[in-house]
């Protein structure tokens, strides 16, 4: 199967792997997808997600071309109907966008090649971007007289700084993983070798922190940003006083006087 899932201690790590296609996906490829970060999110064993491809080529290429969008009988018949329906009928475009699936634990991307189209828009949802010092980055559907169509561009925007989010989607050119590290778009690079260590480490320091905090930190980040100070310091205050009285923090501090390291357990 193109999408593999194993869980290390609080880590769960997605294997997007579909090498003969560079780790493009298919709608099937997808759905499973979605379906495997949802289970993620529900299952408190799990505190982090790290997001990578098998191989050393690609992370993800997009949509395979082996998997063709059938003729839909038009689109907004596709467009008003649920997201797996219309992939049902061959209307893959919407899978790509996560955003309804309220991931809220953190998504780290491992980026181990090219990361090109839509597992561009996947990995830009990701909350946090490390690549092998070979990966490249780009969305090319411009250069095919289309858009990326899961917000590819928006997130890039804001991503990056404008002048180099609106260069790469104008252009449709890639950029090598030392311009991706210049620009802000990953923040670390290492060898081919070291990638998934660097990720397994980062995500299990995120883990050892309160479970409920840190997907506090991610929802308010998603869900407040356009927001005026007054009201996302509303919102803060909101998830503060929610976490006051949680197990969790109590542990925090009987853990910190205690000078010990906290056993948080999600609650």
């Amino acid at each position: 199967m193109a999408i593999q899932f194993k869980i290390i201690d609080h880590v769960a790590v997605i294997t997007l792997d579909a090498q003969l296609s560079n780790n493009a996906l298919s709608i099937s490829d997808l759905m499973h997808l979605r379906k495997t970060l949802v289970a993620c999110q529900d299952d408190e064993q799990v505190r982090v997600i790290v997001l990578t491809g098998a191989g050393e080529r690609a992370f993800c290429c997009g949509a395979s071309p082996r998997d063709p969008s059938r003729g839909l009988s038009g689109f907004v018949a596709g467009a008003l109907k649920s997201r797996e329906t219309e992939a049902e009928e061959g209307g893959y475009a919407r899978l790509f966008d996560l955003s309804d699936l309220e991931i809220w634990k953190p998504v780290i991307a491992a980026i181990n090649g090219a990361c090109l189209a839509g597992g561009f828009e996947l990995a830009l949802q990701c909350d946090l971007r490390i690549a092998a010092e070979s990966a490249a980055f780009g969305l090319p559907e411009v250069r095919d007289a289309t858009i990326p169509a899961a917000g590819g561009v928006q997130y890039l925007l804001r991503a990056v700084p404008a002048a180099h989010a609106m260069k790469m989607a104008l252009t449709g050119e890639p950029i090598n993983a030392q311009e991706a590290l210049r620009i802000g778009l990953v923040i670390d690079l290492l060898p081919q070798e070291r990638l998934m260590a660097a990720a397994l480490n980062l995500a299990e320091r995120i883990a050892a922190n309160g479970p409920l905090a840190v997907q506090s930190i991610k929802q308010l980040a998603v869900q407040t940003a356009h927001l005026t100070p007054r009201d996302f310091v509303i919102q803060a205050h909101l998830h503060w006083g929610l976490l006051r009285d949680s197990q969790d923090h109590a542990e925090g501090r009987v853990a910190l006087a205690e000078q010990r390291t906290p056993k948080y357990i999600g609650a």
